[in-house]
């Protein structure tokens, strides 16, 4: 058991940044519990946390930590002439947080490239790519809430580090004494050379648009950034390649942290896109498009015939465009691999069956997906790929990133649905003519929160006791497939902590702790009966997490 008492005074007693220092004094006895019960988890999304006071919070004391054990990393594999990307995005001290983590970089001799305002997370991808650098850096919590900021790690590939980079990463944080780590001076460090500002914007966007699959321009569009990276970027996407009307959400047209507008800036939620809404219903826009704070997400919706909007899911948004770019390309590859994770949809691999490609399944998160494009163009194929996704509304289509990127997915958007109204259809006529020809699939994802120590405990419970007591049926269908990735041989895929059950009718239900959120997710999929079959499917595994 940690002595929080005693690393609280610690922290006292070190801790000089005025805002931690003065947080740390009036801190209660239930505060210094939640901030010092534990060290911020460090795995292959990084760290996310509040930000505030504390081992288990966000500050420039733990982001310094952070970037000591991936200099040290570094500087193991590569004894000499280093360099890491840097990036971020519009939340509270994401600027502060970045020019630390390059100093700290300065302090070990390794270089880093920074750019000088905020960028999406794609962005940060494509620079390590672009400069040949050995990591690279994004400070984001992506689409939480505003008291959370996060610290991303990617490998020299562009792609988030892996489960064998990250455990060797956090082996060299254990390492680190908190109030040993030594920064440059920023400034003197940008004067040296050792951090430098860089602009890549007009090389990124043209990978972008070396993407592009449509013909028509002609379009209503109302887009929302929700006050983060997407605020410029997008707009300027949006202007060179020919789509003239565009409108923006004023309140959310600007970079603001505090996320004044809406709680949770998620575009999969219909709160976070409702003043987009609102204004599409005054200007009759064809679609509405929404990205998340780093702009590596999407959300969006489309106006119905009665003049309201349709919310287009993950799910459905990446079935859209899988088949849009099968069918409208003026050229493919030959044996042509899309990919998807496990908890997207099976129609998916239906629709890019149909067209002759090869579906490939990864565990959840897109590095997954990277980490295929860097096996296919190890075997020299790495031109088969065409396109992957995650039913948490992130997309990809091409190699130029190997992360999400909401900045190509918001323009095929554009061009899939100017093409669809060139041909007399909106996005919701051809996502019922896809579900007409393939059959429909009913998809609910459901978040348990656990915060805190005692959530912690009772995450690990629940999860055990769908581990000793796996459900036999889902609504009465028998479950005739379990699989636990934490210890199944079955697949090529790494140890996950996530559990799934498929019924005899082809329900399924998928169990995973989040990586990033100290949620638990429930993925339930219904190959019949709709709403209806989802929620007696969710009240047959709710006993497990009460």
């Amino acid at each position: 058991m940690r002595n929080v008492e005693k690393l609280h005074k610690e922290w006292c007693k070190h801790a000089t940044e005025p805002a931690v220092a003065a947080e740390l004094v009036g801190m209660s006895a239930d505060d210094v519990k939640e901030a010092f019960y534990k060290d911020l988890e460090f795995g292959t999304a990084g760290l996310r946390g509040i930000i505030g006071a504390g081992t288990n919070r966000l500050n420039v004391y733990t982001i310094g930590r952070v970037t000591q054990g991936v200099a040290d990393y570094l500087k193991a594999h590569k004894k000499s002439g280093a360099t890491v990307a840097v990036s971020y995005d519009s939340r509270i001290l994401s600027t502060e947080f970045a020019h630390y983590a390059s100093a700290v970089l300065a302090a070990n001799g390794i270089k880093s490239y920074i750019t000088r305002e905020l960028k999406p997370t794609p962005y940060l991808s494509f620079m390590v790519r672009h400069f040949g650098c050995d990591a690279g850096i994004m400070i984001t919590a992506s689409h939480n809430p505003a008291k959370f900021n996060g610290y991303k790690v990617y490998g020299a590939d562009g792609c988030q580090v892996t489960d064998a980079a990250a455990n060797e990463i956090y082996g060299y944080i254990e390492k680190v004494q908190t109030f040993d780590v030594v920064a440059s001076d920023f400034d003197k460090a940008v004067e040296r050379g050792d951090i430098e500002y860089i602009d890549v914007t007009r090389e990124y966007l043209d990978c972008v648009y070396a993407r592009s699959v449509g013909k028509s321009r002609k379009v209503s569009i109302v887009y929302t950034p929700l006050n983060g990276t997407g605020c410029d970027i997008v707009p300027q996407m949006l202007r060179e390649r020919g789509f003239n009307d565009v409108t923006i959400v004023p309140e959310q047209a600007r970079p603001d942290g505090n996320f004044p507008t809406c709680a949770y800036p998620n575009p999969e939620k219909a709160e976070a896109l409702r003043l987009a809404v609102e204004l599409g219903k005054k200007n009759g826009a064809d679609i509405i498009i929404g990205t998340d704070p780093d702009a590596d997400r999407i959300g969006a919706a489309v106006k119905t015939g009665s003049g309201d909007y349709r919310l287009i899911t993950g799910n459905e948004m990446g079935v859209l465009l899988l088949d849009y770019i099968f069918s409208h390309s003026r050229s493919l590859p030959e044996n042509p691999v899309a990919v998807k994770t496990i908890v997207t949809t099976d129609l998916a691999r239906v629709v890019a069956e149909s067209y002759g490609a090869e579906m490939r399944e990864v565990l959840t998160g897109f590095k997954y997906i990277g980490e295929t494009i860097k096996k296919l163009e190890a075997n020299g194929e790495g031109d088969r790929f065409v396109f992957g996704y995650e039913e948490s509304y992130g997309y990809l289509s091409g190699k130029y990133v190997r992360d999400k990127d909401a900045v190509v997915a918001t323009m095929l958007v554009a061009e899939m649905s100017a093409d669809y109204l060139a041909e007399g259809k909106t996005l919701g006529d051809v996502l019922d003519g896809i579900y007409a020809k393939y059959g429909k699939y009913f998809h609910r994802t459901v978040s348990y929160t656990y915060e805190g120590a005692a959530g912690a405990e009772k995450m690990r419970s629940v999860l055990n006791s769908f581990r000793k007591d796996p459900p036999e049926s889902l609504d009465g269908s028998t479950v005739v497939e379990s699989i636990d990735y934490l210890t199944q041989d079955r697949f090529d895929l790494p140890k996950s902590d996530v559990l799934s059950y498929k019924a005899e009718d082809g329900s399924k239900v998928i169990v995973r702790p989040s990586g990033t959120e100290p949620l638990i997710k429930i993925y339930v999929t219904a190959a019949r009966g709709g709403e209806a079959r989802i929620d007696a499917i969710l009240e047959c595994v709710e006993k497990y997490l009460k």
